[in-house]
């Protein structure tokens, strides 16, 4: 998923009294340590670098022992299995690391393309129930399963952004979302749901906001959503490739309404890349669908490799470096771990908090339910089902 990007330094959070210690890292005789510093190749097709590559070349500097440097990329989601499945099927896996989100995570659990870390080095790694909160472990057991470490967790959407000198009424429930976009064609857009957060929070929630039988099945559970996107689409002129182009043509004056989530409507006001003055809103009914982030290990990347990954995985999930996440409100609120308020924050990221934050937003997110996303297989289905039944002629990949 496309992000805006951002970088600031990370400085130290580890003398603060009361954080948790992660424990020592002891490595079993069968996963050693490199013998040398090795190079790790890190890729990122979720837009997470924002809120960890400070931190993950803060630990290649205090560990030179083992890292002799980290070259980071970046991707489209949908492109990356199919390129792994090619180095694996070559035995030449040149991709140490992925931060992803559920979409080439969804796709690399069917096609078993990730080691199985929380099951093969569960010694290796922090106990889950021991440091995650709640709804970050909800995430990790039910999305992350055994492949994907959690890394930054927010209950996401779905928010709807508007400019409110051009909507003068706001939708309230679905049926009044509906009758807008057909009275204000080609007003209204939101991205293709496999490579956007705020595209498929939309997407998963809607069974729930409009009582389908069966919300966790994509297929057989979801006439009245699929019924109610492909009327939607008819007000609709394309869908862009990513949330990033969304909110340049609302900045624009193109659309005068998108599909939203917390992060999307804090950070891009933030950068200046939205109006300040936007505003957003939720339907009746709404179930949050909150998006966390993963890290995962390719299959075929070296037992010395790994090992180090490990250690750095830990790394990122203590609360030092868990406090830096959130950022200036790009995942908001970020942190996946316990006791991680934002007052542990630097102060950039609290004022930015203080003055592009909503107050309602706790009480929004307190007052309606949480929902698990889509497991795996069944989102990987539902995505297929939108591109070829909603979006179809309609995408711009």
């Amino acid at each position: 998923m496309d992000r805006i990007t951002r970088r600031h330094a990370i400085g130290g959070l580890a003398g603060i009294a009361g954080l948790t210690i992660l424990p020592r890292f002891a490595l079993s005789q069968s996963l050693a340590m490199p013998i040398a510093p090795v190079a790790l190749n890190i890729i990122d097709v979720a837009g997470n670098l924002q809120l960890t590559q400070a931190a993950i070349e803060k630990f290649a500097k205090e560990n030179p022992q083992i890292v002799s440097k980290i070259i980071f990329s970046r991707a489209p989601s949908p492109e990356l299995p199919a390129k792994l499945k090619a180095q694996q099927t070559a035995n030449r896996v040149d991709i140490d690391l992925v931060l992803t989100g559920p979409g080439a995570m969804s796709e690399g659990i069917t096609q078993g393309l990730w080691i199985d870390v929380w099951t093969k080095y569960a010694d290796l790694l922090p106990k889950a129930d021991e440091v995650y909160h709640e709804k970050a472990l909800m995430m990790q057991k039910n999305f992350g399963q055994n492949e994907g470490v959690a890394v930054v967790y927010s209950p996401s959407g779905p928010l709807f952004e508007y400019a409110p000198d051009r909507v003068k009424t706001v939708p309230k429930n679905a049926d009044e979302l509906l009758a807008w976009v057909k009275a204000n064609p080609g007003r209204f857009c939101y991205a293709r749901p496999v490579n956007s957060g705020p595209g498929w929070t939309f997407l998963m929630a809607m069974p729930y906001i409009l009582g389908d039988k069966d919300p966790s099945d994509p297929i057989n559970g979801w006439e009245k959503t699929w019924t109610y996107l492909k009327a939607l689409d008819e007000g609709i002129d394309y869908y862009p490739p990513g949330t990033a182009a969304t909110m340049k043509e609302f900045a624009e004056g193109t659309r005068d309404m998108v599909v939203s989530t917390f992060g999307w409507d804090i950070n891009p006001r933030v950068l200046g890349v939205v109006p300040k003055e936007a505003e957003t809103f939720a339907l009746e009914g709404t179930h949050w669908v909150p998006d966390t982030q993963f890290m995962c290990i390719p299959r075929g990347v070296a037992d010395d490799k790994v090992a180090v990954l490990l250690k750095l995985m830990s790394y990122l999930l203590a609360p030092a470096q868990q406090a830096y996440t959130y950022d200036k409100g790009y995942f908001y609120p970020g942190p996946a771990v316990k006791n991680v308020p934002v007052t542990l924050a630097p102060k950039e990221s609290q004022d930015v908090i203080a003055e592009f934050g909503r107050p309602t937003y706790e009480d929004l997110i307190a007052k309606y339910p949480v929902e698990a996303p889509l497991k795996p297989q069944a989102l990987v289905a539902a995505f297929e089902k939108w591109d070829r039944e909603v979006g179809a002629n309609k995408v711009n990949k």
